[in-house]
């Protein structure tokens, strides 16, 4: 298998393009099938959509199902339409089950349903299985082929076994143990099954402590559990713990990316709408509530200026820190946000304890909150005159500001994943507008207890 550079890639694929504009089969194949798959998918996405027909006419069935599934499922919606009926049934037959069913949820269902008439009977039924899982789920993201064994098995037994249906399952270096109901009862790896005598049966071989999970624990806890445990592979079981599937790591990094995504868009108060591949008009329609709700966020902001609005009336100079301590709180607020959404996304804040994680973040709020009022009253009074009081008033708001900003960084993501909601939802601009109505409450209340004594 060819894995190209940067440098020979051109070179090579030009060469793949010169064979097919020349109608030579033989020196496509030759060429094409060496690649690693990764390349032999950028290179069909490469070609002008009147090469395609002649690309799926000299691939089988089964050599483009890898190509295939390895397309984004926009793309995939377009090619499946260039398919002939019969090609594209065998070329469901030699996917993953997991893949299929991936694509299968994206289109309509009478289309879905064609397409599983078309398929093998005994495929089909698998894939109506895993369809029928929640989404977001174990069950949802597993595949069913993997290789089940029995413990009375003798490790030669095994090894003509893997002969046989090892190229048609997702992994091999795990094989699972069940017993004559199908439940769970060890596993074997590929590496104690070979250096093992091949009379040696499965029973004296396999492990009996077997990381599994149910099949509706939720995709985000069975990517964890993967990682924890540095698994190539879960064992996905029912609630009885009969052996139905298997989860494999290559799943979890998509579901890595795809929780990564998700939260980043909440973050962002962006959900759904940083994919740049939408409309201008999709994009604003999915941005506009939380930019609404936070319009209206800002109304309450704009009050409370309105309520001190004699205080600003008697010192305008005032106003000029307004910037400075609803940025100063937003960003606080945030940093608190992420370190804690970010703890509870790893695991590590249930190992920490919430006691401990606010004490940090209260800490750490006090000290740069410190630090800035410092900074502040030594440079006030040098740029404004008589500024004592109000190098004063600045620089303890500051100081109560952002210790109170972390506090609310912290604690509300907590309080929602409480909830059992994502604790991503608290996000970046919902908790910069709510520390910007706090850090203005604490600047003005401070400004009006002492504006006997600011220089008018």
């Amino acid at each position: 298998m060819v894995k190209l550079n940067e440098e020979s890639r051109e070179r090579y694929f030009e060469s793949i393009f010169k064979a097919l504009k020349h109608k030579n089969k033989e020196q496509f194949l030759g060429l094409f099938l060496e690649l690693h798959p990764t390349d032999q998918i950028e290179l069909f996405l490469a070609l002008y959509s009147d090469k395609r027909p002649m690309f799926y006419e000299y691939l089988s069935a089964g050599e483009f199902a890898e190509i295939f599934q390895g397309l984004d499922i926009d793309v995939q919606k377009e090619v499946i339409k260039e398919l002939n009926k019969d090609y594209a049934a065998d070329m469901f037959n030699h996917m993953q089950s997991d893949d299929i069913a991936d694509f299968l949820g994206e289109i309509h269902e009478p289309h879905a349903r064609d397409i599983l008439n078309a398929m093998d009977q005994e495929e089909a039924e698998e894939i109506i299985e895993l369809m029928s899982y929640p989404e977001e789920s174990a069950g949802a993201l597993m595949t069913k082929e993997f290789v089940a064994i029995k413990a009375t098995y003798t490790a030669q037994t095994v090894m003509d076994q893997l002969r046989k249906g090892g190229p048609g399952a997702e992994t091999i270096y795990y094989l699972y143990v069940v017993n004559e109901k199908d439940k769970l009862v060890g596993v074997v790896s590929l590496r104690d099954l070979i250096v093992a005598p091949l009379e040696e049966t499965v029973e004296n071989i396999m492990s009996t402590q077997v990381v599994s999970v149910e099949a509706h624990t939720d995709q985000e806890e069975v990517a964890k559990l993967i990682r924890d445990y540095d698994l190539l592979a879960a064992p996905v079981v029912t609630s009885t713990n009969e052996l139905i599937g298997i989860v494999t790591v290559d799943d979890v990094m998509d579901v890595v990316e795809e929780e990564t995504t998700e939260d980043f868009d909440d973050f962002t108060a962006s959900k759904g709408a940083t994919d740049v591949n939408i409309t201008s008009f999709q994009a604003a329609k999915k941005r506009s509530p939380w930019i609404i709700m936070l319009m209206f966020f800002g109304l309450i902001t704009a009050g409370v200026i309105g309520t001190f609005e004699e205080t600003l009336e008697e010192i305008v100079l005032l106003a000029v820190f307004i910037p400075l301590i609803m940025d100063s709180a937003g960003n606080t607020g945030t940093q608190s946000l992420a370190v804690m959404v970010r703890s509870l996304a790893t695991g590590s804040f249930a190992k920490k304890g919430l006691l401990n994680t606010i004490k940090r973040e209260f800490g750490t709020g006090v000290m740069l909150g410190l630090i800035c009022a410092v900074v502040l009253m030594a440079v006030i009074p040098f740029l404004y005159e008589d500024g004592l009081i109000l190098a004063f008033i600045v620089g303890v708001s500051l100081f109560l500001t952002l210790s109170v900003a972390t506090i609310i960084g912290a604690v509300v993501p907590v309080a929602i994943n409480k909830m059992k909601l994502d604790p991503a939802i608290a996000s970046g601009p919902f908790i910069t507008t709510v520390n910007d109505i706090l850090g203005l409450l604490i600047y003005f209340s401070i400004a009006t207890a002492l504006l006997d004594y600011l220089p008018k």
